[in-house]
């Protein structure tokens, strides 16, 4: 039997804490508002969980309902959860937290743009008004299923998306299961091949695609922007970014800060004789508004990366390469000429991972340079058709 009676629960006025016996209270506010909490221990931690107010909860339904949540804590049941998913978001909602969580570590506005422009095309028409623990199998499914054969590459991302969104509400206590993990792994079909992997000329083709590009039609910027990247082995938005101030010409170096590159780390590029042949060119565009390398023929811009790709589809050579291939091309000659894996790894800015990666110190930056001099000559050797670059 309680402490508390109907006639003592009417007639409490002191604000605070009064015990009912066990884990149920009546709090009285300082206003005299009263409260039924029920201060319950849930996997070893202690919460305070609101009933409802009186008199609309009466004193023998705080009892009961707190009887029914001691019950569910002792057999390891969460109270709490069916609280939680009363609250449950939107799956729009929950994306936009997922979002908002995560955009900060996304270093390019593209990425940015595109994730959320695919969520709204694809998942937010079908799920984006449904509460996350009302979203089903089915609902996933048909999301994904008209992607997943036609456009793996873009069906796999965007399960990706829709699994990130929906473990966030998992985390949240929203509800029980990612739907877009393995529960649908047996329903979706056999996914082709995605293409993942970059499109590459074989690097023996590299420097006569060079010759190609610069003796093409593509504005100057364009096409020593790509030649620069091509002879660096760097990533083209690092290079399309690249500014003066980051350039030390006497020492023959480029230092790429590291809120530009992928790994978040400051990487530093050796300049061979041929990347600054370039840099010389490029010197004659420059833009004294933006100090940027390459800058746009519009003017205080970078360069977009679909300018790059424009200059191999005007080259008859998008089909057989992308711009990201040609790092891909370099690693190739370095495994076939033996160069040590890694110095190719630390050229290309890759992180090592697991043991080598946690004893790795050193950016090896002087056999880099052997390495990125012997590249070069590679390229502009007797293979390649140099011409200077001119306005």
């Amino acid at each position: 039997m309680g402490k508390l009676t109907v006639k003592r629960v009417e007639s409490l006025k002191k604000p605070g804490m009064h015990g009912d016996g066990g884990t149920l209270y009546l709090r009285i506010a300082p206003g005299g508002s009263k409260q039924w909490v029920q201060r319950l221990a849930i996997d070893g931690r202690r919460h305070d969980i609101g009933l409802g107010g009186w008199p609309l909860v009466s004193l023998s339904e705080a009892r009961d309902i707190a009887f029914d949540n001691r019950r569910k804590a002792r057999r390891g049941e969460d109270p709490l959860a069916e609280r939680r998913r009363a609250k449950a978001p939107t799956f729009r909602e929950a994306a936009e937290k997922t979002y908002d969580q995560h955009k900060a570590r996304w270093r390019s506005e593209k990425v940015r743009r595109t994730w959320w422009q695919q969520m709204e095309l694809h998942a937010l028409p079908r799920l984006g008004d449904i509460r996350v623990d009302r979203i089903g199998r089915g609902d996933v499914l048909a999301v994904l299923t008209p992607l997943w054969t036609s456009k793996p590459e873009m069906g796999r991302k965007l399960r990706a998306r829709i699994k990130a969104v929906l473990a966030w509400a998992q985390a949240h206590g929203h509800c029980d299961t990612n739907l877009a993990g393995e529960a649908i792994d047996g329903a979706l079909p056999s996914m082709r091949g995605t293409g993942r992997n970059f499109r590459a000329l074989p690097y023996h083709e590299v420097a006569a695609a060079l010759g190609m590009v610069q003796a093409s039609g593509a504005s100057v910027a364009a096409k020593l922007c790509l030649r620069f990247t091509i002879l660096t082995a760097a990533r083209s938005g690092e290079v399309r970014g690249m500014t003066w101030a980051e350039v030390d010409p006497e020492a023959a170096t480029w230092t790429v800060p590291a809120d530009r590159m992928k790994a978040g780390k400051e990487h530093r590029v050796p300049l061979s004789g041929a990347a600054l042949d370039v840099l010389a060119q490029a010197s004659e565009l420059r833009d004294r508004r933006s100090d940027l390398c390459f800058p746009s023929p519009r003017g205080g811009k970078p360069l977009s990366d679909m300018t790059l790709t424009k200059v191999l589809r005007d080259n008859g050579l998008a089909d057989r390469a992308t711009v990201h291939g040609f790092r891909s091309s370099f690693r190739d000659w370095c495994a076939e000429t033996g160069k040590p894996r890694e110095i190719a790894e630390a050229a290309l800015a890759h992180t090592v991972g697991g043991v080598e990666g946690a004893y790795f110190r050193s950016d090896l930056f002087d056999r880099r340079r052997v390495l990125m001099d012997q590249w070069a000559a590679f390229l502009t050797g007797k293979g390649a058709d140099v011409v200077a670059l001119r306005r």
